[in-house]
């Protein structure tokens, strides 16, 4: 994967300089078409600069607002607001070279001004969220120096190398400095599209007639809410949409069955896993956990609560994520190796151990802990289930490290750095750190940060992997299948390479 890329045909400088230009051309214009209508659970906005797992917000906010660069359709960084940029060799300055000609949605012109006084306002404690500032972004950037060089030009000085620092930035909703203090409930980006209308049923957004990139392809888009997964597909196949968002499986067969309209499939960036407990009890122990893992039937879970959509997890990555091996084995189901493990472990006569499990966020939770109740109970495991209807305190739970022997995720942040440092880097303790402590990891991780060129540090983020797989902090259960329906009018457009339905 190439996560810096360079844009027309233009040789790569040094490693140590990488720079993304560019495009070499404006993209012809199109007629517009008169209005997109997308059918998605939930129409939620929120504060653009609060972090958020759920896609269907940031699709919204992601059409609004632009951040310093974006994801092709591969996965690629590309430039967006930064036209290009430079890292040093120190993996710590970066340098972000302003795209001229940027109009946000109030006529302001984009200047280096408005970034540095996001980013403050991304960093800034006061405007709080669930989990903190924009997720846990203050951890990171907390202590960099950003300022602007001059009108057109900003950079980061971070205070260790963070070679992976396009993973946060992508994340980051650029806004006019003046407009700030309006958020949230005044959205003014400079996206293909700006807000006219926002309720808890409906957002519809114009398109913005200033646009860099040219006129945007539909005149309007209709975020409409509809939480009944088979209405969204009924309106699809009549007519009434052009896109319907998370249709499931069953969704996916009926349009796929029908014709007329089309359904797209896309294996998600995100890991559904379950936290162990590595800081007191039997999970402390390396064979203990590893049991834990042979122990599951995941092909007999994924069918029964899946039916089928997902694959299974060979460790704490997906397909999207830098540092995915593929050849890695998942764990294999042998209930007898799980015997065996937890009688070297001291645990011949079975043990009991109690999970935590939230009600929904992934909502088939309860079910998933029903299965596993059962499975682990062929070698002598006795599990027990304490449900939490509050998820926000159930994440705080987690974050604040009381969870029982384990508690159940979705692991979802794109970032291979971030997974790595908010989860298992031991002398880092990050928010969702559950206690696995592993040097050579830690190590590796800081290497990982100090290599600027890709392809290096993919190899090195690779040797993390099958350390973790092997050391088995997490059970490993499946990565789940995203599925739309589109209708005719749109058969030319596909998910994003993260998922996001985000137009131009």
């Amino acid at each position: 994967m190439n996560r810096l890329s360079v844009l027309c045909s233009f040789s790569l400088p040094s490693v140590f300089a990488l720079v993304l230009l560019p495009s070499c051309e404006s993209p012809p214009a199109t007629p517009q078409r008169p209005v997109l209508t997308v059918l998605q659970s939930s129409v939620s906005i929120g504060d653009p600069h609060i972090a958020s797992d759920s896609s269907n917000q940031r699709g919204i906010l992601f059409t609004i607002y632009e951040a310093l660069v974006k994801l092709d359709e591969e996965g690629n960084y590309q430039p967006s607001l930064a036209a290009a940029w430079e890292v040093g060799e120190d993996a710590r300055t970066w340098t972000f070279h302003l795209r001229s000609g940027v109009t946000f949605h109030n006529g302001e012109v984009l200047r280096a001004s408005d970034v540095v006084a996001t980013l403050g306002r991304v960093l800034d404690r006061a405007i709080g969220g669930s989990f903190g500032t924009q997720g846990v972004y203050i951890s990171y950037l907390g202590t960099a120096q950003i300022s602007a060089v001059d009108d057109s030009t900003v950079m980061i000085v971070t205070e260790y190398p963070m070679a992976d620092l396009l993973d946060l930035v992508v994340a980051m909703p650029i806004s006019p400095a003046s407009e700030l203090n309006r958020l949230p409930g005044e959205y003014v980006g400079s996206g293909p599209y700006e807000i006219t209308e926002a309720t808890d049923t409906q957002v519809i957004m114009a398109a913005h007639d200033q646009y860099w990139g040219g006129s945007p392809e539909h005149l309007e888009i209709h975020w409409i809410a509809e939480g009944d997964a088979e209405k969204r597909v009924e309106a699809v196949l009549r007519g009434q949409a052009d896109i319907a968002v998370d249709i499931g499986i069953d969704g996916w067969r009926r349009i796929t069955e029908h014709g007329g309209a089309l359904a797209h499939q896309w294996d998600s960036e995100m890991a559904i896993i379950f936290m162990l407990n590595a800081l007191e009890g039997p999970a402390r122990d390396r064979r203990v956990r590893q049991a834990l893992n042979y122990a599951l039937d995941v092909d007999e879970i994924i069918g029964e609560i899946k039916d089928g959509a997902a694959k299974p997890l060979n460790g704490y990555l997906t397909a999207h994520h830098l540092g995915y091996n593929p050849e890695t084995p998942a764990y294999p189901y042998d209930p007898e190796m799980a015997r065996n493990l937890l009688a070297e472990a001291g645990y011949e006569d079975g043990l009991t151990l109690v999970f935590d499990i939230p009600s929904a966020m992934p909502d088939e939770a309860p079910e998933l802990a029903r299965l596993m109740v059962e499975q682990y109970s062929h070698v002598g495991i006795t599990l027990e289930i304490v449900e939490h209807p509050d998820r926000a305190a159930y994440s705080e739970m987690v974050r604040e490290k009381k969870i029982n022997a384990a508690a159940c995720f979705d692991s979802s942040p794109r970032s291979t750095y971030r997974v790595l440092r908010e989860k298992l880097h031991s002398g880092l303790q990050g928010p969702w750190w559950e206690g696995y402590k592993n040097e050579q990891v830690n190590s590796l991780i800081e290497e990982a940060q100090a290599t600027v060129a890709d392809t290096e540090r993919q190899a090195i983020y690779r040797r993390i992997y099958t350390i973790v797989r092997d050391d088995a902090p997490w059970i490993f259960l499946y990565n789940p299948t995203r599925y739309w329906g589109v209708g005719p009018a749109m058969t030319d457009w596909k998910p994003r390479a993260d998922g996001l339905l985000v137009f131009s």
